[in-house]
């Protein structure tokens, strides 16, 4: 087990530093552009497949980092640059983390190469799980997959929405409903392959912010999959299933705190996503108050002006504390006895939304335009409280378990 440390290592710095240069030559330059052009930036996401920074084996080396500061580190310098464009970048993870988390030796290696493609001609992936009538009560999901015993194949019928990059993936990984009595515990995950008929775009979400990142209705009409698509294979499924009904018997609280974790564990990378729009949109603000001149002195000298930055760095900071502590916690196996996962995701998804705010207010007209990057940044930000669940859900799961108290 890895001590907990807040020191980067010379390793970690040396990423660090490559994804930073990455973020302030690459990514910043383009943002406004395909955030006006609302589409996904794909000579952006080649530039990234180039020097390996869209791949597989970059994120699995940041993820096995055992200080767990690796994934948050990274997602922090990559938001820095701009959100949409990043979320294009790491979108395609969603996807390859629900395939190495649930599937075969063989899957993870047939398959996510093709969700990734090569520098030449890059390829992204989709996870779809939200639902019209589904987002954070995941236990109403209807999209239904079942088995067609017969010709080996299951039958995925459904509606996915706020799938980021629906659509235009080369592979899509669908989560569907098998057993509709056990609820959460229920569902499982199927590989949908390139070209599989019945699979189709919906509506594409015109967003208020991350304008850069496609995401989409994904409408699944008899789509038919071999049943080597399921993840993880039948018999691990049925056994899978058959516990659950057992645990259901015994009131079920096991299962629902085994499936929190697994949330608990993830969060945090998206509050070092708000992290990094929030230390951006302060950096814009801080060197606007030391250059910007007023009644004959820097705005900064005025004490109403230093004082909101001097809130917006301390608020930053502890944002990153509370996401590295959970993300140390995560890598090494500590309980989330607190569910400090969800604190850490809350608190910088906050803290994102208001940083944004002030600078755009530090500012001042100017803030109000898209001359400057923090009127983006602000549009960008209000998702942080949005997706992975929401603040309010943050908030409950935080109270429940504080009381002790299962959380569905």
């Amino acid at each position: 087990m890895a001590e907990f440390t807040m020191e980067l290592n010379d390793e970690q710095k040396e990423v660090r530093d490559w994804l930073h240069g990455f973020a302030a030559d690459v990514i910043r330059p383009a943002a406004a552009e395909w955030d006006e052009r609302e589409e996904t930036p794909w000579p952006v996401i080649q530039e990234a497949a180039k020097v390996g920074i869209y791949s597989l084996d970059f994120y699995a080396q940041q993820y096995f980092d055992p200080t767990g500061l690796g994934i948050p580190m990274a997602m922090e310098e990559l938001f820095w640059g701009d959100a949409g464009i990043a979320l294009s970048i790491v979108g395609t993870g969603l996807a390859a983390v629900g395939v190495l988390a649930n599937g075969t030796e063989e899957q993870i290696g047939t398959w996510i190469p093709q969700m990734y493609g090569d520098a030449n001609d890059v390829k992204v992936a989709a996870f779809c799980s939200s639902e019209p009538d589904a987002g954070s009560d995941v236990a109403s999901m209807r999209t239904r997959a079942v088995y067609d015993e017969a010709k080996d194949e299951w039958v995925l019928n459904g509606t996915k929405t706020w799938a980021t990059n629906g659509g235009i993936a080369n592979v899509h990984v669908v989560v569907a409903v098998v057993d509709a009595d056990l609820g959460s515990k229920g569902h499982a995950s199927f590989i949908v392959p390139p070209g599989t008929p019945g699979l189709a775009q919906g509506q594409k979400f015109k967003k208020h912010g991350i304008r850069a990142s496609h995401t989409a209705e994904v409408i699944l009409d008899n789509v038919r999959v071999p049943g080597s698509c399921l993840l993880g294979g039948k018999e691990k499924l049925d056994e899978r299933l058959a516990r659950a009904r057992e645990r259901a018997k015994a009131g079920g609280e096991r299962v629902k705190n085994a499936a929190m974790a697994t949330f608990e564990a993830s969060r945090p990378a998206v509050g070092a996503m708000a992290v990094g729009t929030a230390r951006a949109a302060y950096e814009v603000a801080l060197d606007y108050a030391k250059t910007r001149e007023q009644f004959g002195r820097p705005i900064i000298d005025n004490q109403g002006v230093a004082f909101e930055l001097a809130d917006m760095r301390t608020q930053i900071d502890a944002a990153r504390l509370l996401v590295w502590r959970a993300s140390w916690m995560a890598v090494n196996g500590k309980p989330f006895t607190a569910a400090e996962g969800s604190m850490s995701k809350l608190f910088a998804s906050e803290t994102a939304k208001k940083v944004t705010g002030q600078a755009i207010q530090i500012l001042g007209g100017n803030g109000y335009t898209r001359e400057y990057p923090v009127e983006r940044m602000h549009r960008d930000a209000a998702i942080y409280t949005i997706f992975e669940g929401t603040s309010e859900i943050q908030r409950l799961v935080i109270a429940r378990t504080l009381a002790g108290v299962p959380i569905r």
